[in-house]
């Protein structure tokens, strides 16, 4: 097993929505963990056979067990922000002579984000993988690694990514059961677990909860199987 610590000042992951409100997760995702953890281990993601309209994922990606804990919680902000587009249709199109080429429609959102990231991104069940994880921490797969790592967005960099040999107490986000008597959790969120851009139906996401204390280790329903 291998443990990565992740500090960062910014952070969105998005759910998949229209329109003027663009919301994040309450946490890092499962998805988005295991996209981390190939860009760390120079994996790449990423078909592109010139046929389909969007960038797929291959199919032949190494699965994982991944969970994930928050050293704190990080805090949710929202900002207004001009969104631009190329509509669907003629819908303003007398904008697009003045603007040469650059998207023509504005339209303005408002837009979700985190900040003060502090988690811990766990892997198992997968001896390879975390050796590659672990040599790209140490600097290995740079030829093969695509851009920088980054937490949903290409401007919310990372500060620390790091091995964690030390675990410290963690609110560890589990999954939800059919048969769980509580009820809602505070700090309920949606986790996207796949994501299928080709055909949303086959996206996976579960309900997830952090622990209510911090603890070293992780609990069983925190471990999420995650794949291509």
């Amino acid at each position: 097993m291998i443990c990565v610590y992740v500090q960062a000042p910014f952070a969105v992951f998005r759910t998949f929505t229209a329109g003027s409100f663009r919301p994040t997760a309450g946490f890092i995702t499962p998805s988005a963990a295991y996209g981390l953890l190939l860009n760390l281990a120079g994996i790449e993601a990423r078909l592109d056979d010139e046929k389909a309209p969007m960038t797929l994922m291959k199919k032949d990606l190494p699965s994982a067990r991944i969970a994930l804990g928050a050293l704190t919680f990080p805090q949710v902000h929202s900002l207004y922000q001009q969104a631009h587009n190329y509509p669907v249709g003629n819908t303003r199109d007398e904008h697009a002579p003045a603007t040469k080429g650059s998207k023509y429609n504005i339209t303005p959102v408002r837009r979700e984000f985190l900040s003060d990231i502090r988690a811990y991104i766990c892997l198992e069940d997968n001896p390879e993988l975390a050796e590659r994880v672990r040599d790209g921490l140490r600097g290995g797969h740079n030829a093969s690694r695509y851009g920088l790592p980054f937490l949903g967005d290409n401007n919310f960099l990372i500060d620390i990514l790091r091995e964690e040999a030390g675990r410290q107490p963690a609110y560890w986000y589990e999954k939800t059961t059919e048969n769980d008597a509580q009820g809602p959790r505070p700090r309920t969120t949606r986790l996207t677990v796949t994501i299928d851009r080709q055909n949303m139906a086959n996206t996976t996401s579960a309900l997830f909860f952090p622990c209510p204390e911090p603890q070293v280790d992780i609990p069983e329903n925190a471990w999420v199987n995650v794949s291509s």
